[in-house]
């Protein structure tokens, strides 16, 4: 009985449904009539009646409606799921993809500037060594100043010691307090460079330790991009971090970090030029003040040489005027003895001649006559006493002039000691102490 009525059911198109070109039938609610019906106020509500073929039908059309449209919107929804899974797997491995190529740009650029810091941190460490050895060839050569300085103080200390008119402000001492004062002024300058050179390797090393804090700071992030660039959605060391996203108070722009590092460069490349230019300064001022002292040297040396010359010549002439002093006294002293028997050898004659006029003063009467031998007698007493006389007079012209020349040859004497004395302060000791005056090399730090 039921067969005939399903088989004649009418069929229902699920694509006229779908796209709502056939609007099911509304299932029409059987009324409470008939044989067997109730219609009173108490059953109202209630059904007891039993459901109709139609009603039987209509409630199967809605399940297969109801089955059929939720069959469809979850064809659709899967479809759509599907192209928006496709749409997001594509996207996200685009971004994923930018995101690696942008870490690896960016691992590019920490390369480039931690090559560059790790170039210019090498360039001012060895800048840095070659300013120290400089340092030290300032503190070697202000060292080696302080034996000239010795050597000129004792020259002029030794030189005080000279005595009489040698006791002289010549070149030689105008030479020495030159030398003095150049001294004084090369290690003025020498500590002035050398607290140039102390100041620089201090800005030297500050700078460093800047440029090596940045590129510590770089090496990090380095690492760190390095290995999140390395991380894939198949990493097993990845997790969620959801507060990771919010940007941080202290972040920098791109424009302020390449800006702190090209000033960190500049400064790392004025401070490196710098020292370049100071280590060239301490070249030059090394060089000419080892020239200065030398060539200072030289003219004190030239100058001693000249004195000891002047001395050596003043002396030879002095010993040689003592020489023909001391022939002089000899032969004055010879001529005083001379002098004196000249004089003695007039007595005799004197005494005959007065004695020949005294016996003659007796003569009796007329016999007491001035005659010629009285005449000739009274002459000759008085030739002899003019030339005893002269005689006297020369010899004590002769003593005056042997007391001269004694006092002359110890003048010469005592000169000649002074000379000697001279010539040993210069050429014994001052000479000869400046021999142990430094070099070149010593003077130029080396």
């Amino acid at each position: 009985m039921s067969a005939p009525v399903l088989a004649s059911r009418p069929i229902l198109d699920t694509r006229a449904v779908s796209q709502g070109l056939l609007r099911p039938a509304e299932p029409e609610v059987a009324l409470n009539t008939g044989l067997y019906s109730s219609a009173g106020q108490a059953t109202a509500g209630y059904r007891s009646a039993k459901y109709t073929t139609n009603e039987w039908h209509q409630g199967n059309y809605s399940s297969y409606f109801a089955a059929l449209t939720d069959l469809e919107n979850a064809e659709v929804l899967r479809r759509e799921s599907k192209k928006l899974t496709s749409e997001t797997r594509a996207s996200t491995q685009t971004a994923q993809a930018n995101a690696t190529r942008m870490l690896g740009e960016r691992l590019q650029e920490l390369h480039a500037w931690k090559s560059e810091l790790q170039r210019l941190i090498e360039a001012l460490t060895a800048e840095t060594d070659l300013l120290l050895a400089q340092k030290r060839r300032l503190e070697s050569a202000l060292n080696a100043t302080e034996t000239p300085q010795l050597i000129a103080t004792d020259n002029l200390q030794c030189r005080e010691r000279r005595v009489g008119s040698d006791l002289v402000k010549d070149d030689v001492e105008v030479e020495l307090l030159k030398e003095l004062d150049l001294i004084h002024s090369v290690q003025e300058l020498l500590k002035r460079t050398l607290a140039q050179a102390v100041s620089q390797v201090r800005s030297n090393r500050a700078i460093k330790s800047t440029l090596e804090m940045d590129w510590s700071d770089k090496y990090e992030a380095y690492s760190i991009d390095d290995k999140c660039g390395r991380h894939n959605s198949k990493c097993t060391e990845t997790q969620r971090h959801p507060s990771s996203v919010k940007f941080q108070d202290s972040l920098s722009t791109p424009e302020t970090w390449n800006k702190f590092t090209e000033d960190n460069i500049k400064l790392g490349e004025n401070e490196q030029m710098v020292s370049a230019n100071l280590r060239a300064l301490i070249d030059k001022v090394l060089q000419d003040t080892a020239e200065d002292l030398r060539a200072q040297c030289a003219d004190v040396d030239k100058a001693f040489a000249k004195r000891c010359e002047e001395m050596s010549d003043a002396k030879f002439r002095l010993e040689h005027h003592l020489n023909q002093i001391l022939e002089q006294i000899s032969a004055q002293e010879k001529n005083i003895v001379e002098l004196q028997q000249a004089i003695r050898d007039k007595e005799a004659p004197l005494k005959v001649a007065e004695t020949r006029l005294y016996r003659r003063s007796f003569r009796p009467n007329m016999e007491l006559c001035r005659d010629p031998v009285q005449f000739r007698l009274v002459s000759e007493v008085g030739e002899i006493t003019e030339s005893i006389e002269s005689l006297q007079k020369k010899l004590e012209e002769a003593k005056q002039s042997l007391s001269s020349m004694e006092d002359t040859r110890m003048a010469l004497e005592k000169e000649i000691g002074n000379k000697k004395n001279s010539l040993f302060i210069d050429r014994d000791k001052c000479m000869t102490h400046r021999t142990r005056y430094p070099p070149v090399s010593r003077l130029l730090g080396y």
